[in-house]
């Protein structure tokens, strides 16, 4: 009876030994998703949170804050730079401003579809605008779709470049972005995401741009009728992690957390390619005033001073943008 007492206190006190070592080395992440619940982004960052685990055997695991609960997109990416969160699924516009490689993606046209924009990112030319973003304290460890972003506004369809002038455009908070808006002759109007629908329904901006999915799921269609398919820009997401946080990783870690950002990401583009066709059929069911574009080179040629603006300000980018532009 005494032996077996004395095995029974050995296995309890290994079992609290051990949970202590786990308890020890075991962390937990929070991250950052300004999307709603069943957006492909949500869904993929949550497989993301459950890979994670998996792949660590819980030395990590990840609680998500989705619907930007924790603040909005310029708050959260300071937030990573600077530590107070591990994880954030950003887009790329309003990191450009920060980290010059970055912001290559925000000149319009510079890719040719959804396709070309997987194969630059997923190669060379994304490994080095990750590089570009390390500088700011940010490691980009997957990269999301976000879609081709059109123009929609209240007013007209917009077939022509001079169609814009005039119009007060939502833009996101990137120079870039307010020099296409003032290049068609638009009045760019820069906000955050979460005003845009107050904004387009009080008459304060006139239109805005973004993807199929974004127009339907924040109810912009309601508001803003007239959707003409430029698809201007095509601007990926990150599954971003900030930098000390991964560089202090094993290195068997940090594998397991790019496998599972790179997993998740694969989950996400099937999802977006999916909800961007059943976005867009909802919208055009609800009677949305939609127009293809005869003619979109008069719109590119219409950004080239704004390519060469940028890139004469910047002419350590030019073997990226090259880069990108020759990528087969």
């Amino acid at each position: 009876m005494k032996n077996l007492k004395k095995i029974i206190l050995g296995v309890s006190a290994l079992a609290v030994a051990s949970t202590l070592s786990i308890n020890a080395i075991a962390e937990e992440w929070r991250g950052w998703n300004i999307h709603k619940p069943g957006y492909p982004n949500t869904v993929a960052m949550d497989k993301f949170a459950e890979l994670l685990k998996e792949k660590t055997g819980g030395e990590i695991t990840l609680k998500m804050f989705h619907s930007g609960v924790l603040g909005n997109q310029p708050d959260a990416i300071e937030q990573v730079r600077v530590g107070g969160l591990a994880i954030g699924n950003f887009n790329l516009g309003p990191i450009g401003p920060m980290a010059a490689e970055a912001n290559v993606v925000s000149l319009p046209f510079i890719f040719k579809d959804m396709g070309h924009m997987h194969r630059a990112l997923d190669g060379a030319a994304g490994d080095k605008i990750s590089a570009g973003m390390e500088k700011i304290g940010i490691v980009a460890l997957a990269w999301y779709d976000s879609g081709a972003r059109s123009f929609y506004n209240s007013k007209k369809p917009i077939m022509k470049p001079s169609d814009v002038k005039g119009l007060k455009v939502r833009v996101m908070n990137n120079d870039l972005y307010s020099g296409m808006i003032s290049a068609l002759g638009g009045n760019p109007s820069p906000m955050a995401f979460s005003e845009v629908f107050q904004s387009l329904k009080t008459g304060v901006v006139d239109g805005a741009e973004n993807n199929w999915p974004s127009y339907e799921s924040t109810g912009h269609f309601e508001v803003a009728k007239y959707y003409s398919l430029s698809q201007h820009l095509i601007i990926p997401e990150c599954v971003c992690i900030n930098d000390k946080v991964y560089n202090n990783l094993s290195a068997k870690n940090k594998k397991a957390v790019k496998e599972a950002a790179r997993e998740s990401a694969e989950l996400q583009r099937a999802l977006w390619e999916k909800r961007a066709i059943s976005s867009r059929d909802k919208v055009m069911k609800a009677g949305v005033k939609f127009n293809e574009i005869p003619n979109k080179q008069a719109f590119m040629d219409a950004m080239k001073p704004v390519h060469t603006k940028y890139l004469s300000a910047n002419p350590d980018l030019v073997p990226l943008v090259n880069l990108i532009k020759n990528t087969k």
